[in-house]
């Protein structure tokens, strides 16, 4: 697999992983160069991740990812598309208009903070170096992230979902105290919090269309929970560690394989 560094001779730096081709990759930096100017505010660093799977049972291999450092902040944005062009093109529409709401949806949102939540992604669980390179290798869990410790409120979460771009958002919510993870309504009418323990009385107050489960978090092992997320075909698996009780949080990547989100101890 290629893995290498493009020379950046500009504010976008880019880095292909496979065959991803020199054209593709300055095509990737010109249309991503487009979307920067509806950004307020300076923009400290802009990466670009270019990736093309090899694995013939992957419906969509190209995947396109951008991180934007606006002053401090992180936008976040990554498609997948049977191409790399058309992975591009995604994520320089969805790029652009995330830069522009995100003066506006900052203050109203966030109320003035000026640090988004820090995550922090461990080396992978799995050398996938040494897996097997057939279609049918069996998918495990190759990233590991943590989430730092401190509370965080279901507005904050929303717009930290958004400008990252992912499905869901695992937080300890400010006002219950409780893990929690918030996604989007399945019939499109706000956002949706599950808690280990349901307490909606209890949950900070705030702008955001909001529904609560009254579903307590299930007890898994983190095993029994990539188990629960092959039979459904969930996008994530929310639940209470059996070994800690702490909340976390198993998930489908681009790749087949999956990702485990667990707080900092």
């Amino acid at each position: 697999m290629n893995n290498l560094e493009m020379p950046d001779e500009r504010a976008v730096s880019v880095q292909a992983h496979g065959a991803v081709t020199t054209d593709e990759v300055e095509y990737a930096r010109a249309k991503v160069e487009t979307a920067l100017p509806f950004a307020h505010g300076p923009i400290l660093s802009v990466r670009v991740r270019l990736t093309r799977h090899g694995d013939p049972a992957v419906d969509r291999p190209a995947v396109a990812q951008v991180n934007v450092n606006l002053n401090g902040r992180l936008v976040r944005v990554q498609a997948s598309r049977p191409t790399l062009s058309e992975a591009v093109d995604e994520i320089r529409d969805r790029l652009r208009d995330r830069l522009q709401r995100a003066a506006n949806d900052w203050e109203s949102i966030r109320g003035g903070l000026t640090q988004p939540k820090d995550w922090r992604h461990t080396s992978a669980l799995t050398d996938r170096s040494q897996r097997p390179s057939s279609p049918a290798a069996e998918p495990q869990i190759v990233r590991h992230k943590t989430r730092a410790p401190g509370r965080t409120t279901v507005d904050e979460a929303a717009f930290d979902m958004e400008m990252l771009d992912y499905e869901f958002h695992l937080f300890t919510e400010d006002g219950s105290g409780i893990d929690s993870v918030l996604y989007r309504a399945a019939d499109g009418s706000g956002y949706r919090l599950s808690q280990l323990d349901p307490r909606p009385d209890e949950v900070t107050p705030g702008a955001v269309p909001l529904s609560v489960s009254p579903s307590r978090a299930p007890v898994l092992r983190v095993e029994q929970a990539v188990e629960r997320l092959n039979v459904t075909g969930w996008p994530f698996v929310f639940f209470r560690d059996a070994a800690t009780g702490r909340g976390h949080a198993v998930y489908h990547r681009h790749d087949r394989d999956f990702g485990l989100i667990t707080p900092e101890s």
